[in-house]
Formats: C-alpha cells, sequence, structure tokens
C-alpha cells in the first residue's frame, strides 16, 4: 500500500487526475470504477477540464460505479446516477451505455446485485477503482462487519453513515436506510485502487486504515493486502499518522 501526502484537497485531487487520465491513455479499453460523495467532486472537474483541452479521451471507456441507493429512481435528484451524470457524464465525451450504476428501483433487488456483478466479469476487470473512505472505515456502502469475500450486495446503512449522509438531503428522514454496493472483493479484483481522503474528520480512519490490524471491523483496513493500492491524503486527513 502506497501513501501520498500532500498539501490540500486540490493538489489531492489534481494528482488523482493525473493518475486517472495516465491510466486511460495507457490502456486500449480502459474500465474506471467510480465513487460518489464530495471527496470526488475535484477528482471529476479536472477529468472535465483535461477532457476539454483534448488532453484525454472518454470515447473508449467503460465505468462501474460503487454504489446506489434503494428506492430512488436515475433521475431523483439524491440518487447517484444523477450525481455522476451531473458531476461528470454530461460534461465529457463518454459514451451513455458505457456508463453503469446498479438500479436502486430494480423490482427484484436480489436479481439486480446478481446481473451487476456478472456486467462487471463479462466487461472484464476494473483497471482502476477510485474509492472514499467513511469515518467508519466503510469503502462503497460495505459497513464495519462486512464480510471480505463480500460481491454486489444489498446492505442496510448504520446509523453513522445515515447522518453522514443526511446533509445531501433536505431531512434526515429523508436519506434511504439500504443501498446495492459492490462487494468488497468485487472491490479488490481491481488491477489498481485509489482511495482518496481530505480533512480532519477522516484523520482516525486514515490513521487506521495505514497503521490498524486487518479486520472486518474496519472495512478499508482490506487495501493493506491490495498490490496495488495507493492512498492520497491531504495534511489534515494525514495528521494522526505516525
Amino acid at each position: 500500500m502506497k501513501i501520498i501526502k500532500v498539501k490540500d484537497y486540490q493538489e489531492m485531487s489534481r494528482l488523482a487526475s493525473e493518475q486517472v487520465i495516465d491510466k486511460i491513455n495507457n490502456t486500449e479499453k480502459p474500465v474506471l470504477g467510480l465513487a460518489t460523495g464530495s471527496t470526488p467532486e475535484g477528482l471529476y472537474q479536472n477529468l472535465i477540464d483535461a477532457n476539454k483541452n483534448n488532453l484525454v479521451s472518454f470515447k473508449n471507456v467503460t465505468t462501474f460505479n460503487l454504489d446506489e441507493y434503494i428506492g430512488l429512481a436515475s433521475d431523483d435528484p439524491n440518487s447517484y446516477n444523477y450525481f455522476m451524470n451531473e458531476k461528470l457524464f454530461k460534461h465529457i465525451d463518454i459514451e451513455p451505455s458505457n456508463t453503469h450504476l446498479p438500479n436502486g428501483k430494480a423490482t427484484d433487488i436480489e436479481q439486480e446485485c446478481q446481473d451487476y456483478e456478472d456486467l462487471i466479469k463479462k466487461t472484464g476487470k476494473v483497471n482502476l477503482q477510485i474509492l472514499g473512505l467513511g469515518v467508519n472505515g466503510h469503502i462503497a456502502f460495505n459497513e464495519p462487519g462486512t464480510s471480505f469475500s463480500s460481491r454486489t450486495q444489498k446492505t442496510e446503512l448504520v446509523e453513522e453513515t445515515i447522518e453522514a449522509n443526511a446533509r445531501f438531503f433536505d431531512r434526515k428522514e429523508d436519506v434511504p436506510t439500504h443501498a446495492i454496493t459492490m462487494g468488497i472483493e468485487s472491490i479488490m479484483e481491481s488491477e489498481e485502487i485509489i482511495l482518496l481522503a481530505s480533512g480532519k474528520n477522516k484523520a482516525k480512519a486514515i490513521k487506521q486504515l495505514v497503521e490498524g490490524e486487518v479486520t472486518e471491523d474496519f472495512p478499508a483496513s482490506i487495501l493493506q493486502k491490495h498490490p496495488h493500492a495507493t492512498i492520497i491524503v491531504d495534511q489534515d486527513a494525514a495528521s494522526l499518522l505516525e
């Protein structure tokens, strides 16, 4: 596991975008794993700018997002489908048919999870997976206690995660309680992983991720076992590291 400490959020986002662009430009048919939330927004803006300046093209890129809320339609402003369109997809030259997110309104959620897992396998291995980090150590929506051998599945969000995501909704009561998420084993099959963390509120989680034991009680700790995982953290997030 490689740790890269940078000055601030802007530098973290710029460095991550450079690594994503390098992967795209040096892979024939790149497959990217993408995350939502506030952390990767800077990365996505950098990718938009690079695309507009002809530094990278997404025409041959396929994407798979980590997760989606159950119960939200794709055009719901709080859905991750809507987020990805607003923050990245509609601003770049990617084929809409090459962008994939779980369907949170599927009538058969179990089948949707299996279909999503099968589609990833059919497309080929994710070349580069972008991750954020929950304060409780979750990656995607794999909450503490999730098996390291988990695949794409339905998951119940813990109170801590609901509270953290409530800022994106009008009321805390509006935050969905369940989601479809790519499993930990699914994530770990990615060729390369970049985890981004910014801010003092992530400092304890980063310390446990980097220096703590590998345990299902802290899902992100499994990244210590990945052969090509890079953690990019700003000064605040790295403030508790030895």
